[in-house]
């Protein structure tokens, strides 16, 4: 199997290219707004701005007019009108083909936030058989091996005590961090200390725009 490249784009957001293509996940306004231009494929897990940004994939469908995007319909709605036949709908359990890689569908709601504020859907993808898992705003496990996770390790929903059991969970090889915008620079290294020793997986930390071979 080759050699996938993934590239850390600010908070939620991930690049991935293989075989000369591009699929990106979950640029929102918090990333980049470049984030989504020359891409292949894009995927969005929930309508939360800091993980949708209609501009940003605006942006991305304008410059390539290939481009399509994968979503839950709460996104696709908003985005179907401009874009006929370029914006798919998803939902748990299904299967499609992206820029050349294989995704499946995993989950169906965000996190709790708290109990008085309704829970939206969120979808996760697993991407190529398991060799990435983006899980979006939750903490959804997939019936399946998982070799790259990417953590969400700091949001208002989440505490550090359920990340480090989520990791324990999937078991995936690595684990990188990704919804980090929040996470000030003196809490860092507490985090990557108590997920590394206690996660039970290796656990990797990119800077925005910083790669790695997958």
């Amino acid at each position: 199997m080759g050699t996938m490249k993934l590239t850390k784009k600010s908070h939620a957001c991930v690049r991935l290219e293989k075989d000369g293509r591009t699929l990106v996940i979950d640029p929102g306004v918090f990333t980049e707004e470049d984030a989504a231009v020359g891409v292949d494929a894009i995927l969005v897990t929930h309508e939360h701005p800091d993980h949708f940004s209609e501009g940003h994939l605006r942006a991305g469908l304008a410059a390539n007019p290939d481009a399509e995007i994968w979503t839950l319909k709460s996104v696709a709605d908003q985005l179907s009108a401009a874009f006929p036949g370029r914006v798919h709908t998803v939902g748990h359990g299904d299967t499609f083909t992206a820029a050349g890689f294989d995704v499946q569908v995993h989950g169906e709601l965000h996190a709790v936030i708290h109990p008085d504020i309704p829970r939206i859907t969120n979808v996760g993808y697993l991407v190529d058989g398991g060799r990435v898992f983006h899980p979006g705003d939750a903490l959804t496990v997939p019936e399946h091996p998982v070799e790259t996770l990417m953590l969400p390790v700091m949001a208002p929903w989440s505490k550090i005590s359920e990340v480090i059991d989520y990791v324990r969970e999937v078991k995936p090889q690595r684990a990188y961090d990704i919804h980090d915008a929040l996470l000030t620079d003196l809490a860092r290294p507490i985090y990557d200390r108590q997920i590394g020793a206690l996660g039970g997986s290796e656990h990797l930390r990119l800077a925005p725009g910083e790669t790695a071979d997958l």
